[in-house]
């Protein structure tokens, strides 16, 4: 077997909305990321040459639908369709239409934990128009991806086995936190030499899943800190809900702050987060999700009864582990 650790990276989100002028507004007007309308139905988000880093499409869900992975040529490309087919889980190729849609050449796809497809791609297309954002300083994206992806699930060692199998995903560290009474334990996964593309958060011995939504969270990353705290008041000015206030992470010491999207789940905007040097790292638990800062802004009473609905339409989406790609799970050490 060829380890694909290293030649994989999250290279675009796919997600479903009817928001659209609320997402144009979150996306491009408060983030800062360059947006392409490429018809009534479907909106790109740009965050550097690539032609599409975000792709939203006009639907019901208003969620994540899909995590893209690029792969560096055709030989990972292959690897890790073999993985998944010697597993007995089926794999589509993408049609023509749908890899231009994403500005990709191959595609293909496959089903992956908590709903989410996993999409592989190679080649990216180089975006025609020139880059328009309101970040001067640019996003870190590069052989590290984009950012990364926190999911709540009640099968985290599934979860942790499933990139494991499929994409060699290794374990950064732990993070033992307590919200609003409920014991968290997170396991951050790396598949490159970001800190975490993967975030897996469980509930200790709590019955249900808290988060609606298929992620909990996205992530990117912009180069300047000027840029991030432009964007942390280009928030709040425009109205939309603060999640979490600026603060820094105890584990990958990234500074961030947390926005509400318009589909429910939260986008970070972070800065700085440390890169694992894989000769030297080992993994640790941590106690506690920050250093500092990362406060709730606005919280209502409201706000946490709205909570607890979104934990019971949880139970209506299926948490599939893809049992087969997840083997017996990977106990925590």
């Amino acid at each position: 077997m060829t380890e694909v650790f290293g030649s994989v990276r999250l290279g675009y989100v796919a997600l479903e909305t009817q928001r659209f002028a609320d997402w144009r507004r979150f996306g491009r007007d408060a983030i800062g990321m360059h947006v392409d309308e490429t018809s009534p139905d479907v909106m790109r988000f740009r965050l550097d040459d690539n032609a599409c880093r975000f792709l939203v499409q006009r639907g019901p869900v208003e969620d994540v639908t899909a995590l893209g992975w690029q792969l560096d040529d055709d030989r990972s490309f292959d690897e890790v369709v073999a993985r998944v087919v010697q597993h007995g889980v089926p794999v589509a190729e993408g049609t023509a239409e749908e890899a231009a849609l994403r500005g990709v050449e191959r595609l293909a796809r496959f089903p992956g934990p908590n709903s989410l497809t996993q999409e592989i791609y190679t080649r990216p297309a180089v975006a025609d128009a020139p880059l328009m954002t309101a970040v001067p300083g640019g996003f870190v994206t590069g052989d590290g991806g984009i950012g990364h992806v926190a999911i709540t699930t009640r099968g985290p060692q599934q979860m942790r086995g499933y990139y494991a199998t499929v994409f060699d995903a290794r374990l950064s560290d732990y993070i033992d936190e307590t919200i609003s009474g409920v014991k968290v334990k997170i396991r951050f996964l790396r598949v490159n030499q970001r800190h975490h593309t993967v975030a897996i958060a469980a509930a200790t011995r709590l019955p249900i899943n808290p988060i609606r939504t298929r992620v909990q969270h996205v992530n990117i990353q912009v180069a300047d800190l000027d840029d991030m705290v432009a964007s942390y008041q280009r928030v709040k000015q425009l109205g939309f809900d603060m999640a979490l206030g600026i603060g820094q992470h105890t584990n990958d010491r990234e500074l961030s702050f947390y926005a509400k999207t318009p589909s429910g789940f939260e986008w970070e905007v972070g800065w700085n987060p440390l890169v694992v040097d894989e000769t030297t790292w080992e993994p640790t638990t941590h106690q506690g999700i920050s250093i500092w800062g990362h406060t709730p802004e606005g919280a209502t009473v409201v706000d946490k009864l709205t909570q607890f609905g979104a934990a019971a339409a949880s139970v209506l989406h299926r948490e599939d582990m893809v049992a087969a790609l997840a083997g017996a799970g990977i106990p925590d050490n």
